[in-house]
């Protein structure tokens, strides 16, 4: 089988919100797929729903491929940053960081890294896939915005 070159995507957006309020977003998980276009549902492995070792499956879908995400939370710092290790068909690393912007605005940096198998044209699908995703990513920040902003 072919070797996976890994695709890194990168996107941001600037929230009229404290680091505080969207994380209390960012933590509730299961909500996820309120702001996440690509989400379809979030089914957790067991009975743990928030920190480091919290394990789930999301069902994402994007156009007519769907697939099994599996993910595990490798980072929780509250109020700073959430990490995820995806070990389903495509794998990798993500990470959401929120860095205030002055008073009354936070930064949030949406980072991946991901592989695609062979079978999604492997780093050609990073490439295409890439560009995809950071348009789906970019559209799933503004309705977080949109969330955080209208709960504020």
């Amino acid at each position: 089988m072919p070797s996976r070159r890994s695709t890194r995507i990168v996107v941001d957006i600037v929230i009229d919100a404290s680091p505080d309020d969207i994380w209390d977003e960012l933590a509730a998980i299961e909500r996820h797929v309120e702001w996440m276009t690509d989400a379809a549902s979030i089914e957790f492995h067991d009975e743990q729903r928030r920190g480091v070792g919290t394990t789930f499956t999301c069902l994402t879908k994007l156009g007519p491929v769907s697939l099994d995400d599996e993910m595990e939370v490798t980072r929780w710092d509250e109020r700073e940053a959430m990490g995820v290790r995806h070990s389903g068909v495509v794998s990798g690393e993500g990470t959401f960081e929120l860095q205030p912007v002055n008073a009354r605005s936070t930064r949030v940096m949406w980072r991946e890294e991901l592989s695609f198998p062979w079978w999604m044209a492997g780093s050609l699908g990073g490439v295409v896939g890439g560009r995809v995703l950071a348009l789906v990513w970019r559209r799933n920040l503004k309705n977080l915005r949109d969330i955080v902003e209208r709960h504020g």
